[in-house]
């Protein structure tokens, strides 16, 4: 039975189902979980919110009688699919100030979640649950906010970001492929949890700098096996999230490991885990190289879809939720202008652009924001640069502040 109290009744040996309150707010990165230390009613009772509901069949009800409580069945026989909320498209700037926050308390829950895993006391990744929500709906309500954040990670940071990463881009791609709310979330969990068998894998191997010995690499392939059989010890893991961490690094052509499966017989969450995981290692500053730009990665990514490694048409699908230019992309317009991709939602081909710097007398322009899907506008496109040629630097800075 669930019950709703005021968070001052909470004592030791409650079982908490859920607080009344917001994930993003919250200071634990589970949902559920026994109260089972003094430190841990502290913290619940000063976490911000007011209410909570606990599960009084699984520990201790409150000390009076509930007569005034709001109780009603743990389980209510089968529930309605999920659907997302609050989801309306939202405009890239006020949709990056969100996501700031939320790409910040997220690196904290999964850093929190993997070192469980690390100390084998994972237990229920269900719990993970609202942090994949807020994610896959920040996603859903403009794509190029958090996914260009994330991006940013720092190397410390590298393995709990990427999986935030992949869990925001299995979250597009999945809307893009026209699946619904539900497996839209199950694919976005999968994303999150991907990763989680590098856990097992040694820290100096996962970031050393140079070329790994056979062995190194013979390490670092366990990783896909290594996390499935921690999802499957522990509860909530669905079949999708199994099957998205055990089989992200099989090839389309039946080269990945670790079974070596071909074409369709990879599901598709796993075809689609394959291209949302290269993506984000591409795109990623590493102790052994410098990420690539948004464009030239998904170039890249089309030669190795030609070579047999990922599905045509799912990342045909993953081109067009991403877009051909990027949040984040530095172009060139055809007056010459540089600038940055700002938001690529109304349009693939005419994204709104921040040009900032001129070709022609190579040097800095007070900052403008070109919108290239308005009627009658004489300015496009003309070819993706590379900041280095003209010794641009942080450029970062005219998307993240686009007014």
């Amino acid at each position: 039975m669930l019950k709703k109290i005021p968070v001052e009744k909470v004592r030791q040996g409650m079982y908490m189902q859920q607080l009344c309150g917001s994930w993003l707010n919250s200071p634990f990165w589970q949902t559920s979980f026994a109260i089972d230390a003094p430190e841990l009613v502290h913290q619940v009772r000063n976490c911000g919110v007011r209410e909570i509901w606990i599960d009084v069949t699984r520990g201790l009800d409150v000390m009076e009688a509930a007569a005034t409580m709001t109780a009603q069945p743990a389980s209510a026989g089968s529930a309605p699919r999920f659907r997302f909320s609050n989801v309306d498209s939202t405009p890239v700037a006020e949709e990056l100030e969100r996501a700031a926050r939320l790409v910040q308390h997220s690196k904290e829950a999964v850093n929190t979640m993997f070192n469980e895993a690390r100390m084998g006391r994972l237990s229920n990744v269900a719990s993970a649950m609202p942090l994949v929500e807020e994610i896959a709906a920040s996603v859903l309500r403009n794509p190029g906010a958090l996914i260009s954040l994330v991006r940013l990670k720092q190397a410390d940071d590298y393995t709990y970001l990427h999986s935030v990463a992949v869990c925001a881009l299995m979250a597009a791609l999945a809307r893009q492929l026209g699946l619904d709310d539900e497996e839209i979330r199950e694919c976005a969990l999968g994303g999150l949890l991907h990763d989680i068998g590098k856990m097992a894998v040694p820290h100096n191997i996962l970031n050393k700098p140079g070329k790994l010995t056979d062995a190194e690499f013979g390490a670092v392939k366990g990783h896909p096996a290594a996390g499935y059989s921690l999802l499957a010890e522990a509860q909530g893991a669905s079949s999708i999230a199994l099957d998205v961490c055990l089989h992200h690094h099989e090839k389309y052509d039946g080269s990945g490991y670790p079974h070596g499966l071909k074409g369709e017989e990879i599901s598709r969450h796993a075809r689609m885990g394959a291209i949302c995981d290269v993506y984000d290692a591409i795109t990623s500053d590493r102790p052994y190289k410098a990420g690539w730009c948004p464009a030239e990665s998904l170039r890249k990514m089309a030669e190795w879809t030609k070579a047999g490694h990922f599905d045509p048409a799912i990342f045909n699908a993953f081109v067009k939720c991403i877009g051909i230019y990027p949040v984040g992309t530095l172009v060139r317009l055809r007056s010459g202008r540089l600038g940055v991709v700002l938001d690529n939602t109304k349009s693939l081909l005419q994204p709104l652009v921040r040009v900032f710097f001129s070709t022609k007398s190579t040097s800095y322009i007070p900052p403008e924001n070109v919108d290239l899907a308005l009627p009658g506008l004489q300015e496009s496109i003309a070819a993706r640069e590379d900041a280095a040629t003209w010794n641009l630097r942080d450029i970062e800075r005219y998307w993240l502040n686009p007014a």
